[in-house]
């Protein structure tokens, strides 16, 4: 199979490319570069890639290919935020157009990273599944809403797209990002002591380890056709929902010294939500994730300890997405639509 792969020099992508490779599959990738020596430990393993922005995809750069793996996207909430217009344009058109590119291309299978914040604002009583109505609360999870709509009216006979709706991700990457819950609550413990809630911990999150994605992704690749057309999958595991301050507990628990305390003016968080995966376990038996919330944390302290994380990692450009553009941006690097500057040229 040869897999061509959107943003895979990402905080997934750079742990999926290589995963993926160790399976078998022929990878090639596509990115546009933003965070390109942003890495945590050793660099990702480079792969057959093209450096290219997602708005600017041509069926020539598709042709050839089994599978499209679409990972690319304004990847956090506070980043989509910044721009809501150019989220939608990267997230949402450009996606689309990927999607009706690849199957003029003759790609058969297309693979799209979408995630659980589609339900957004739900009732904490409520489980939900893949039929759950959606509720986005930002321009991050609307635009993943849409993407689905419009990439699903796509699906005929040769062209198969599938939903993967990722919980929260959390885990050790070659490009690590401090912004995600699990990862900067263990970042804040083991660099200075302090669990530092940015909410009041009560809102709920289903999280998942970033190699269990990988799982769930290749699991969809090898999968018969019948099983997976025009489907969306909750990819995750059964169990691993949890109120942010339990999260905050196993961090204090692990990362030894550490106490809980929260960011000034810290409240409630209208992202509440409980995922159900029975669906992507019944369907894909082959997908077995392994990890847990505990296993993830003590995994992160580790990774951390080896290689020295400071509290001022955690505030810079490197490891948090909103930083690392918004210093492009101060710089003239980027334009206000996130292009490069240089390309024009």
């Amino acid at each position: 199979m040869r897999v061509l792969m959107t943003g895979h020099e990402g905080y997934i992508g750079s742990v999926m490319a290589p995963w993926l490779l160790a399976a078998g599959i022929e990878v090639h990738g596509l990115d546009s570069g933003l965070f390109a020596g942003c890495d945590f430990g050793t660099p990702p393993p480079a792969i057959p890639s093209r450096r290219i922005d997602l708005r600017d995809v041509s069926e020539a750069d598709l042709t050839g290919f089994d599978a499209v793996v679409h990972l690319a996207a304004i990847s956090n909430d506070p980043l989509g935020n910044l721009n809501p217009r150019c989220t939608y344009q990267i997230n949402h058109e450009a996606s689309v157009r990927l999607a009706e590119r690849a199957r003029e291309a003759g790609v058969s299978r297309f693979l799209y990273s979408s995630s659980c914040s589609v339900y957004g604002a739900a009732s904490p009583d409520d489980v939900l599944d893949e039929s759950a109505s959606f509720s986005p609360v930002t321009p991050y999870a609307e635009s993943k809403v849409w993407v689905e709509r419009d990439v699903a009216r796509l699906a005929n006979d040769d062209f198969s797209p599938v939903f993967l709706r990722n919980a929260t991700v959390y885990g050790v990457s070659p490009r690590l990002r401090g912004d995600l819950v699990v990862n900067n609550l263990v970042g804040w413990a083991f660099a200075t002591g302090r669990v530092l809630l940015k909410s009041d911990g009560s809102p709920w999150r289903p999280l998942v380890h970033v190699e269990d994605v990988c799982r769930a992704f290749l699991a969809v690749l090898r999968a018969d056709r019948s099983r997976i057309h025009g489907e969306a999958f909750n990819v995750g595991r059964t169990g691993e929902n949890y109120r942010i301050s339990q999260v905050a507990d196993s961090v204090r628990e692990v990362v030894k010294g550490s106490r809980i305390d929260f960011e000034e003016g810290a409240g409630p968080d209208p992202r509440c939500y409980r995922v159900r995966f029975e669906k992507i376990e019944s369907t894909l038996p082959e997908y077995q994730p392994v990890w847990t919330v505990r296993a993830g944390v003590e995994e992160l302290e580790r990774a951390y300890r080896l290689h020295g994380l400071r509290s001022q990692d955690l505030e810079g450009s490197r490891y948090l997405r909103i930083r690392r553009i918004q210093e492009f941006l101060d710089q003239g690097r980027l334009d206000a639509d996130l292009r490069w500057v240089e390309s024009r040229s």
